[in-house]
């Protein structure tokens, strides 16, 4: 009786003891998840949550929207008042957009100083619209201290939405168009929800941006001139496709532009590829082949170097996906590779069949035609396929030979 009264003694101990452990890791962690001013999610937990509910809404074929929204006029009114003040505004706008959130069984984050982002599964953009537009009300119509100094005479904020698709290519790029959407409200006046459609004019300057970059790509493009001439001009004859091809299809001033800079780099990771992988002339044996699919990966790492180019990291990565999942370097299939990869997969495969490459016989621009049509639907995405063939006979019945040797200029 007393060795079981003993045990069951230890026993209890032992409970509290854990209980006590664990309540004490969860409050680490609670902590660790946290934001100290508001109390909200933070920034690096927000990203976590994010990338898990991006993988659950694609794998259930779920709607899923993120916002960003940063608070209009919050240096104006922290130098008015002091940032002890500033700081309890903070609070209270966290206070507020949680409840909200909550009812709604949203996730909301603190993103950052006076930037704050949601996450709202199973909405599609109408409804986030919808569902911010009446929050963005709701702060209006809420006194805050001192609020009555803004250039509105109350507390607003300016937020963008953008909505996850299949072809979504990371959380980064998900909530860059929400970021593109939020500026895009503030270039309007502020005060408004802005949903991202790639047309926005925040979306176009940037855009248009893009031409210095494009002469840097350029510049580093030339150093293939002394290690292969091949990819040099490859990639010419490439940018100069995706130029004449944006012109045929339905995009965005900005996707035009990425897809332009895109087709222009996509091969910059075999600058890392040896000079006699490059240049051998026989086909190249199993290890050499693995070696030299690495370029995406390194072509990846090289143009992540630059945040002004991260639009083009899917580009530079995904151009050798298969639209039937058999591609390289992750196997994806369909819609989940981006769009602009796809459009760029049909226009560097029908320049590598028609000219020389050490690994592969030329055909002609007729045999070409004929591989396309052939692997519509398996390599290729096939809405692309017939857009590109007829653009491809224009040149042919026009005589057009700049085609299969480099435009130098730089498109305006």
């Amino acid at each position: 009786m007393f060795g079981l009264f003993l045990f069951v003694c230890i026993a209890i101990l032992l409970s509290v003891a854990f209980n006590q452990h664990f309540r004490l890791f969860q409050e680490t962690l609670d902590k660790a998840n946290k934001d100290t001013l508001t109390g909200l999610n933070n920034h690096g937990y927000f990203k976590e949550i994010l990338e898990k509910e991006v993988t659950a809404a694609k794998e259930n074929d779920q709607p899923l929207c993120v916002v960003i929204m940063d608070i209009d006029d919050f240096k104006k009114y922290n130098d008015l008042y002091g940032h002890i003040q500033g700081d309890h505004l903070l609070q209270e706008f966290g206070s507020l957009l949680k409840a909200s959130s909550d009812a709604a069984n949203y996730i909301v984050a603190r993103y950052g100083g006076e930037e704050f982002s949601i996450i709202m599964p199973n909405t599609n953009r109408k409804t986030a619209y919808s569902f911010m537009n009446e929050l963005r009300k709701k702060v209006n119509d809420t006194h805050y201290k001192g609020v009555e100094g803004l250039p509105y005479g109350c507390l607003s904020f300016s937020s963008g939405i953008a909505e996850c698709e299949k072809e979504t290519y990371s959380i980064s790029e998900l909530l860059n168009k929400a970021d593109q959407a939020m500026y895009a409200a503030k270039n309007q006046g502020k005060n408004l929800v802005q949903i991202y459609n790639g047309h926005s004019e925040y979306t176009v300057q940037r855009s248009l941006s893009l031409e210095k970059e494009l002469e840097e790509a350029e510049f580093q493009l030339k150093i293939f001139l002394s290690k292969d001439v091949y990819t040099y001009r490859h990639s010419k004859r490439v940018y100069q496709y995706a130029v004449d091809f944006s012109r045929m299809l339905n995009l965005s001033a900005h996707e035009r532009k990425t897809l332009i800079l895109g087709a222009l780099v996509h091969d910059i990771g075999k600058i890392e590829i040896p000079r006699d992988i490059l240049n051998k002339k026989e086909s190249l044996d199993p290890h050499e082949w693995e070696f030299m699919k690495k370029h995406v990966t390194y072509g990846k790492d090289i143009i992540s170097t630059n945040k002004k180019l991260e639009d083009l990291i899917p580009l530079v990565e995904l151009h050798h996906e298969r639209y039937d999942g058999n591609g390289y370097p992750y196997g994806l299939a369909g819609k989940s590779i981006p769009k602009l990869a796809r459009i760029l997969c049909v226009i560097d495969s029908f320049d590598a069949m028609t000219t020389e490459r050490p690994y592969q016989k030329t055909k002609t621009f007729q045999e070409a035609i004929a591989e396309l049509r052939h692997c519509s639907g398996k390599q290729f995405d096939p809405q692309f396929i017939e857009p590109f063939i007829a653009m491809i006979k224009e040149f042919e019945s026009s005589g057009d030979e700049q085609h299969k040797e480099v435009a130098a200029s730089i498109v305006n």
